[in-house]
C-alpha cells in the first residue's frame, strides 16, 4: 500500500484474491516480542528456544503408594510365605530428609516422594498387609489417623524387580534438553511444562489486539426492540468471535450510524488499543456507504503508506474491499463488505491471515483439501470470479449448504467448509473434485 489518502481504484482495476491478500501480507508485520508472565502468555507465540535448566522429574520418585524396599528382601515373597520387613519411617512428597533403608527394612512411601537411600524398588501397598497383619489391603491408612503405620512391621506378598514403580530422574526431560522451540503456540500443556521447569516468564509475540466495528443506521444491538427497517447487528459479533478464534484479543465496538464524522471519530478513538482495525459495511457504491467518506481524511499526507485504498475484487461474495493503514503508528485497517456472508468469507480469506501474521505463526491459512462435490445439480459460477460457497465436509465429500446469496446467515451457521470455484470455471458437475477450505 503506497497511497497517501483514500483512493477508489476498483473502477479501473479488478484485483484478484491473491493480489489483495499479497498486498495485505506485505504490509502487515509480526508484533515485537515482549516478556510476559506465564498465564499472560497463553495463546502467544514463543520467540526463542527454551532449554531445560533442571531435569524432570528432578529425582527418582515413586509412582505408587507403597513401600520402598531392597529387591533381595522381597524375592520369592508370596501370600503364603510373605516377606516380613521392619518399617523405618515414612517418605512423603516434600523436603523432609528420607530414612535410610537397610537390609530387612522398608520405608512407607507416597506417590511422588523421592526414593529413599538404600531402597531399590517400590512395592505397591496392595501387595502388602499395610502393617496390619491381616492379609492384603487396598489402601494406606491416613498418617494422621494411624501414625503407628510408619513403624512396626509390614508383610509383603509379592516380589518386585529393581526399580519397579520408580520414575527415573530425567525420564521426562533432562537438564540441557530443548523443552520448547521458537514458534510454538503456548497452550495449557506448554505453560505447564514451562512452570514445571521453573520458568516464571517467557519471551513471546503478544496476541494482537483487534478492534471490530460495524456501520449502518439500520443496525440494532441484540436484545433491543427492532423498529421499522431495522435489523440486528450480527457482523460485529461474528467477526469479533472469529478474531478471538484466530488467536487475537478482540474488542467489539457497537454499531456506528451512517455518519462520516461519527465513524471517523470512533475509528480514531479506537487506535489507542488496536494492532488491527476491522470495519464491516459501508464500502460499496451506495449513497450511504460512509466508510470511504469517513476515512478519506484519516490518512496522513506527510506519511508514505498512510491511507485506505478501496478495491473491487474478482470474487463472490466479497467484491468490495478496503485496505491500508491509519494513524501515527500506521495501524492496519481492513474494510469488509456489510452482507453477513461476504463479511465472514472476507474475514477468513484476508483478516485471519493478517491476525496470524501479527502473531508470528508460520501457518497463517486455514487448511485446504480436495473433495468430491456431493450435489444433485451442477454449481454455476460467474465468469472471471472466484466463488466461495458454503458447504459441509465429511469423509472426502463436500455438500453445498444454502445458495449463493450473501445474506444467508443460517446456511453459514450450518457450514464447516468453503467450496472454491476458480475464476476460469463457470460450472461444476456433481461428482467433480473441488478445492475445499476447512473452517474448523
Amino acid at each position: 500500500m503506497s497511497s497517501a489518502a483514500t483512493r477508489v481504484t476498483g473502477q479501473d482495476h479488478l484485483w484478484s484474491v491473491n493480489e489483495h491478500l499479497e498486498d495485505i501480507l506485505t504490509t502487515v508485520r509480526p508484533l515485537e516480542p515482549i516478556e510476559l508472565q506465564l498465564l499472560d502468555a497463553q495463546g502467544c507465540v514463543l520467540v526463542e528456544d527454551v532449554t531445560v535448566p533442571v531435569s524432570l522429574p528432578p529425582f527418582d520418585n515413586s509412582s505408587m503408594d507403597g513401600y520402598a524396599v531392597r529387591v533381595a528382601d522381597v524375592a520369592g515373597a508370596s501370600e503364603e510365605f510373605p516377606a516380613v520387613l521392619t518399617v523405618v519411617g515414612d517418605v512423603a512428597a516434600g523436603p523432609a530428609e528420607p530414612p535410610q533403608v537397610g537390609p530387612g527394612q522398608a520405608a512407607r512411601i507416597m506417590t511422588g516422594a523421592p526414593l529413599p537411600p538404600g531402597a531399590e524398588t517400590v512395592v505397591p501397598v496392595e501387595w502388602t498387609d499395610g502393617g496390619l497383619g491381616e492379609g492384603p489391603v487396598s489402601r494406606m491408612r491416613a498418617h494422621s489417623a494411624a501414625p503407628e503405620g510408619a513403624s512396626g512391621e509390614v508383610q509383603v506378598h509379592r516380589p518386585a524387580p529393581a526399580r519397579a514403580h520408580v520414575r527415573a530422574k530425567g525420564s521426562d526431560v533432562k537438564a540441557g534438553d530443548r523443552a520448547l522451540e521458537a514458534g510454538a503456540i503456548l497452550g495449557p500443556p506448554q505453560i505447564a511444562l514451562l512452570a514445571a521447569i521453573g520458568r516464571g516468564t517467557v519471551r513471546v509475540r503478544p496476541r494482537p489486539r483487534v478492534v471490530v466495528l460495524s456501520t449502518g443506521s439500520e443496525l440494532v444491538q441484540p436484545g433491543e426492540e427492532l423498529g421499522n427497517g431495522q435489523i440486528y447487528d450480527s457482523n460485529s459479533f461474528a467477526l469479533t468471535a472469529a478474531a478471538r478464534d484466530a488467536g487475537a484479543i478482540a474488542y467489539r465496538v457497537g454499531a456506528v450510524t451512517d455518519d462520516a464524522e461519527t465513524l471517523r471519530a470512533t475509528i480514531e478513538d479506537q487506535l489507542i488499543r488496536a494492532d488491527l482495525l476491522v470495519t464491516t459495511g459501508g464500502v460499496s457504491v451506495g449513497a450511504y456507504d460512509v466508510v470511504k467518506e469517513a476515512l478519506e481524511s484519516v490518512g496522513d499526507e506527510d506519511e508514505p503508506g498512510s491511507g485506505i485504498e478501496f478495491r473491487k475484487l474478482a470474487m463472490q461474495p466479497g467484491k468490495p474491499q478496503g485496505f491500508g493503514s491509519i494513524g501515527p503508528d500506521h495501524t492496519p485497517l481492513l474494510a469488509l463488505p456489510g452482507n453477513p456472508v461476504s463479511s465472514y468469507v472476507s474475514f477468513e480469506l484476508f483478516v485471519r491471515p493478517a491476525i496470524r501474521t501479527l502473531m508470528g505463526v508460520d501457518d497463517i491459512h486455514r487448511p485446504t483439501t480436495r473433495a468430491v462435490l456431493n450435489t444433485d445439480k451442477a454449481l454455476t459460477s460467474p465468469a472471471g470470479r472466484r466463488q466461495y460457497l458454503r458447504g459441509r465436509y465429511a469423509s472426502g465429500a463436500v455438500t453445498p449448504v444454502g445458495g449463493a446469496g450473501s445474506h444467508l446467515i443460517a446456511a453459514l451457521a450450518r457450514a464447516d467448509a468453503l467450496i472454491v470455484v476458480p475464476e476460469t470455471v463457470e460450472s461444476v458437475e456433481p461428482g467433480a473434485e473441488v478445492e475445499v477450505v476447512l473452517l474448523g
